[in-house]
């Protein structure tokens, strides 16, 4: 299922910003859907997720900064990035697990095979 991305810029170290991902297909039902990110020369990592049940998981860095949410609609997913820091600069993809089920309650280990463009986040210190 395509993901289309939007938000990300530049931010100055300390300051928020937001990203919006939505599925181009209306009706798709993608239960758990996350946000990943590579910086340049790293591993893409998965920063947060969500289950459509309201579990959620986030990554050690970003914990207690970043917050993830899903819109009432399945197929738009949230991420609120605060107190950024320099580190926090990567290139973030919205991503989906289509095969996964309504029931998951651990979205970081959730198989996600759908991934949007990608939209670039840059931190100034």
């Amino acid at each position: 299922v395509p993901l289309v991305e939007s938000g990300g810029g530049l931010a100055q170290a300390g300051n928020s910003l937001g990203l919006s991902c939505t599925a181009s297909e209306d009706n798709a039902e993608i239960n758990v859907m996350g946000w990943f990110r590579q910086a340049p020369g790293k591993e893409r990592e998965l920063v947060a997720g969500i289950s459509i049940g309201g579990h959620v998981y986030y990554a050690d860095s970003v914990a207690g900064r970043f917050i993830i949410r899903r819109a009432n609609h399945k197929t738009a997913v949230y991420l609120e990035m605060n107190s950024l820091k320099p580190e926090d600069a990567a290139m973030y993809y919205c991503a989906g697990c289509t095969l996964c089920s309504p029931y998951v309650d651990r979205p970081g280990s959730a198989d996600y095979t759908s991934f949007g463009q990608g939209t670039l986040v840059n931190v100034s210190a």
